[in-house]
Parts: C-alpha cells; sequence; structure tokens
C-alpha cells in the first residue's frame, strides 16, 4: 500500500470517518454491546466499559502498524460516534483486504451504512491502491446483503456452518469487489 495510515479523515454528505480514540469509548460500548446490532456480528455483544476500550486500543495499534485500517462514524449532525467501518486481513502483495462495518441501531435504514462505505471503499481503491476488498456476511442480514450489492459486490461463495458465536452456528456468505468493477460503477 502507498498510503500510510496518517491523520485519514474522509468526509461525505452526512458522516466524517475518523481514527477512533480515547473518548469514543461510550459510543462504542452502545454499539457493542447491543444485541440486536450484534446479531449477526461474528462475536458475541460485550459487557464491560472496559471491553469498548481494549477494541478501541487495538484499533489504534493496528492503525500504527497498518495491520487493519478502523475507521468511526461520526453523524455531522449530532457530533456523536454511530459505527465504524474496517479493513482487515490486509494481504499486501496481493492488494486484498476484508472490509467490516457496524452502525448503531439507532441510525439503521437511513442509506448512512452506505454513504460511508462508498466513501471508504474509494479510499481503499484509491489512495490504499488496493486490487480486492472481501466482506464476510451472515446470509440472514439481508439489510447488510442490501448494501453491498448496492456497493457493486458480488456474491462469490457461501460457506456452511462457518461461524459458532454464544454456541449458536451460522453460514457464510462471501462477497467481493474489485477495482475495475468499482471504477466502472463510479
Amino acid at each position: 500500500m502507498t498510503h500510510h495510515f496518517k491523520a485519514i479523515t474522509i468526509n461525505t454528505h452526512q458522516l466524517i470517518l475518523r481514527p477512533l480514540t480515547e473518548i469514543d469509548a461510550k459510543a462504542l460500548f452502545s454499539i457493542f454491546s447491543d444485541q440486536e446490532t450484534m446479531r449477526y456480528w461474528s462475536s458475541p455483544p460485550i459487557k464491560k466499559i472496559q471491553e469498548a476500550d481494549e477494541l478501541i486500543e487495538r484499533c489504534m495499534v493496528n492503525y500504527q502498524t497498518q495491520q487493519a485500517l478502523c475507521l468511526g462514524l461520526e453523524y455531522q449532525n449530532t457530533a456523536q460516534l454511530i459505527g465504524t467501518c474496517t479493513l482487515f486481513s490486509i494481504h499486501q502483495a496481493s492488494r486484498r483486504a476484508e472490509l467490516g462495518y457496524i452502525l448503531k441501531r439507532d441510525y439503521w435504514g437511513r442509506g448512512l451504512m452506505q454513504e460511508a462505505l462508498n466513501a471508504f471503499i474509494h479510499f481503499a481503491f484509491t489512495s490504499l491502491d488496493l486490487h480486492r476488498l472481501e466482506a464476510d456476511i451472515d446470509p440472514r442480514n439481508h439489510a447488510s446483503k442490501r448494501v453491498l450489492q448496492r456497493l457493486g459486490f458480488n456474491k462469490e461463495g457461501f460457506l456452511r456452518e462457518r461461524w459458532m458465536v454464544n454456541g449458536e452456528i451460522s453460514d457464510t456468505e462471501l462477497y467481493g469487489l474489485l477495482h475495475h468493477e468499482w471504477l466502472s460503477q463510479e
């Protein structure tokens, strides 16, 4: 990747995508402790504010070491942190990364995640010079599936009983988006 993760801020119409800081712990806790928001996540809801602190710490370390890029979604109208977008499992030689995202339940259904991911994906393909993005979602998460499809991702695979979270087994659908496909729809 040619771009270093230094002072990355991405502005959209309604959002500011920016690195997480210690002051985001309370907002992150409210997102990652919510049962319904975490319904299709690959780990159970967090139970203590310390877990939000640890999440932020991991994001900050990964940001500095360029192992992953996690940006908080700040809603411009309220200056509230309402979600995150993350590039992880970054494979530099293949110019590939996985995409993860989460949005606070109060903000669902407003097109905000699509707006955030549109800008985040643009950044990944241009500034970071990635060639391929991948997303792994629970097939029951229809909202997430719709967002990916609107952004041009193609369903590339189905993995049976891939995740076990809190004793519940779930399948995975794999989606992929290539840089040239993104350019053709921009």
